[in-house]
Parts: C-alpha cells; structure tokens; sequence
C-alpha cells in the first residue's frame, strides 16, 4: 500500500515538471520573472531585516590567489572584484555574447538579413537612440548627471515581447517583426555606445595584444577550425585583456560571439549522404543476433548518426542554443536582483520631476526620454523614411497603431540600469552613487510607465478599428 503513495507523488512532480517546462516556452514568461526579481530586490534592500545582508553579499570581495611556495608569485585575480562586479563584469559577457550571437543570426538569415528588411527597424532604433540622449542632454546639460546620456537610449526586449504576447491579437505580426528587429538593433547601438562612450582609460599595448587574439581566432575559422576548446579559451583570454584595457570586458562577449562559426561541419548533401548510410546499416544489423533493439552495431550506428545530426548545426547556433535557458532564466534574473536593489534613503528618488542646480535631473531625463523620446524618435524617423519613400510601412498596420507599439520601444530595464551601473563614474563616490539610485528608479518608472502606455494605446487603437 505504500507504493500508491509514492507513485502519486511521482506523478505529480513529474506534471509540475512538464507544466514547469511549458511555462518557460512562453514568451512573456522571462518578462514576468525578471520583474519578480526587481520587486524582489527592491524589497532586500530596503527590509530592515534583509538590507545589511542584501548588500554586504554584494560587497563581498571574490578573488583569486596565485602565490608560489618562494614567494617569487603573489598576486590576487581579479583586481577589485566583487558579487556585484562579478555579476557585471562576467556573468553579463555571457548576456552579452548570447545578444551577439542573436545579432549575427538576425544579420545572417532572420530580420537584417536584407537592406530591405533591416532598413525601416535600423532608421527607427537609430531615431530611438537619438530623441531620448536628446531629451536627457537639453535637461541635464552643464550637470553632474550630463554624462548619463546614454541610460534612456536602450529597449529591452524580453519585456517588449512579453506585452506584446499578452496583445498578440491586436497587434499584427509584422509591427511584432519590426518592434523584435528594432530592439536587435537598438541592442548593438547600445554595445556600441558602451564600448565608445563608457569604458575607463585605454591601455593600448593590452588591447593589441587582444587585438591579436581575435585575428588568430579569425584565421582559426578561416582555416576551418570547428572545435569548441580554442573558441573558448580565445574568448576567456580577450575578455582578460578587455577587463584590464579599459574597454568594458562585457564587449568581449560581443566580439567573440561574432567570431564563432556560423558554418556546420556537414551541408545539406553531405549530412542526408551520411544519415542514409548509417539509417542502411541499422537496417542491415538487425536481427543479427538475439539482443533486443538496438543491439551493438545499431548503437554504434545510433551514435554516428548523432555525431552526423550535431556536426549539420553550426557552432553558433548550438552554442546560443545550450546558452539561452541560462542566460533567460539565471543570468537575467541574477543582474536584476543585484542591479535593481536600490536601498530608498530618501522617498525624493521617486520624484522623477525633481531638479537639482548641482545634480541636474537624472530623473527627469531618463524618465522623459523613456517615455517620450523612444516612441517620439522611433516614429518620427520611421515616418520620414516612409515619406521619402526609403521604407515601406509594416502591412496591415497605421500610424496610431504604430506610435503605440513604439511606446513598448521605451522599456528600456535591462540595457538602461546595466549603463546606469557604468555612468558617472567622473563623479565623487557619493554623487555617483545619489545619480546611480536615482537612475534605477527613474529606468524602473519610466519602463512602468512605457510599458503601461504602449498597452492601453495599442487596446485604444485596435478597438477603434475594430469597431469602424
């Protein structure tokens, strides 16, 4: 009688299990759990029996220590390193290496693949980037906030998606391939404007020296290398030599995923000559002898045939494949919880309308540019494309309909708090860390707000078309 209970216990983790698994497959579901892990952090932070732990886990120094028994050896790797740097400045080259490989997938075949496909989302993110450093600059011009620019200029696409699903039917799919390839684009002006504008002091020699690592990388695939092992050990010793260049190390990541390659081992002749092959063998081997299905030769078989069915996929697809699960459902959810547990010493940091003379408005710059800036440059450049008769218009869509997914362009969450964790560094410590706080909370209001904007617009919009 005691197996009955255990077999419903098995049962029942295993349907929790496939449940488990089905959620993850949706596409608003990423969306969701990275705001539970803001309002999670927010409140680690600020709970009297959290806060201390919450940051002091942040501040902890993680090092390692090279030494040699003669004492010929001694130093510590890497330099200043803590939970809250290694979350940064390592966990988030995998982010960033993962958006490189789903740029260069989305260069390659999808979305940008074409002039004529990438044109009218690459204009409109270019639009999306100016309006709101814009908007920030007039605001904060002559401050100690001037240098934040950069936070209001970025799209997350993991919560624009995920509104976007939960809208799907009123929203056709072409503005959904626009809005998805305008982030992609967004995404690599976003690298860019880390790698140009907020990295440290460059060392020249180390970023030669990285330099030539990438070129015997290049040359690797030019000669057809598809081994993994120099892949990444190249990709550990550029991010090395980026993190003490003075080039943000996250930009490693980006780099590397564009040097992987994107050519399997078999083409398409190639791999149904070889699976044919093996498939006549199975068929030939069986019942050679008593052993049931598959005895030994047709697992030999089975196992080329795998080897053949692996080697017909690209590196870089396996590669942004494997990582994906661990980049949407650890990594993500990781940076949200270190970066959005801003500690609320002052209720003013919920003033997004506050001007200081000295600090300038932080706040209010990231907040306008978010909400107004991104929808306002995304549209206004489109259309002038449109006009020009450079682009076409997404099909089946109209210029209400867009304005109000290109609200959904100011969720700016991820890409805006992980610049906002690199600006004002020319600050003293305390000013940087005021204008960092502020900043979060202004990227957090202004995504909110975005986010809530674009939705009531696009339930506005459609339902007035579907009533005329």
């Amino acid at each position: 009688m005691a197996l009955i209970p255990i077999y419903t216990w098995n049962k029942s983790i295993l349907a929790i299990n496939k449940r488990s698994k089905r959620l993850s497959r949706q596409p608003w579901f990423q969306g969701v759990l990275l705001l539970i892990c803001v309002v999670l952090a927010m409140l680690l932070a600020n709970l009297p029996l959290t806060s201390h732990y919450y940051h002091s886990l942040l501040e902890t120094e993680i090092q390692i220590h090279f030494a040699s028994p003669n004492g010929t050896v001694d130093f510590m790797f890497p330099k200043d390193m803590t939970v809250e740097k290694f979350i940064n400045d390592i966990l988030m080259v995998i982010f960033f290496f993962t958006v490189g490989l789903e740029i260069k997938r989305e260069v390659a075949h999808g979305e940008l693949s074409s002039v004529k496909k990438a044109l009218l989302p690459v204009i409109a993110a270019f639009g999306g980037v100016v309006m709101p450093a814009v908007i920030f600059t007039l605001v904060n011009h002559g401050t100690a906030a001037s240098s934040g620019w950069g936070i209001p200029t970025a799209t997350d696409i993991a919560f624009a998606v995920c509104i976007l699903s939960m809208l799907s039917e009123k929203v056709p799919v072409s503005l959904k391939v626009f809005l998805t390839a305008l982030a992609i684009a967004d995404d690599l002006i976003a690298i860019l404007v880390v790698a140009f504008f907020y990295g440290g002091k460059i060392n020249l020699v180390l970023l030669s020296v990285a330099l030539g690592v990438i070129l015997f990388t290049l040359l690797l695939r030019k000669l057809g290398d598809k081994h993994m092992f120099p892949y990444v050990f190249c990709s550990i010793l550029v991010w090395i030599l980026f993190y003490y260049s003075g080039i943000h190390a996250t930009m490693s990541g980006v780099v590397m995923a564009f040097i992987i390659p994107a050519r399997p081992r078999y083409n398409k002749s190639q791999y149904f000559h070889k699976r044919n092959r093996y498939i006549a063998k199975i068929d030939a081997y069986d019942g050679i002898d008593n052993e049931p299905f598959p005895n030994g030769p047709q697992r030999h078989c089975l196992r080329k045939l795998q080897k053949v069915a692996h080697g017909s996929m690209d590196m870089s697809y396996r590669v942004e494949h494997s990582l994906g699960p661990w980049v949407n459902f650890l990594i993500m959810p990781i940076f949200a919880l270190a970066n959005a547990g801003v500690q609320i010493k002052d209720p003013a940091l919920f003033n997004v309308f506050s001007f200081d003379p000295v600090l300038g408005g932080v706040s209010l710059g990231i907040f306008l540019g978010l909400l107004i800036g991104k929808p306002l440059g995304i549209t206004l450049f489109s259309w002038i494309a449109i006009k020009l008769k450079i682009c076409a218009m997404p099909q089946k869509s109209n210029w209400p309909l867009f304005f109000a997914v290109a609200c959904l362009g100011g969720i700016g969450f991820t890409m805006s708090i992980f610049v906002d964790t690199l600006s004002f560094s020319d600050q003293a410590p305390e000013i940087m860390e005021r204008l960092r706080d502020a900043g979060k909370i202004a990227v957090l209001l202004g995504s909110v707000s975005a986010g809530a904007l674009g939705s009531l617009l696009i339930n506005i919009v459609s339902h007035s078309s579907g009533s005329n």
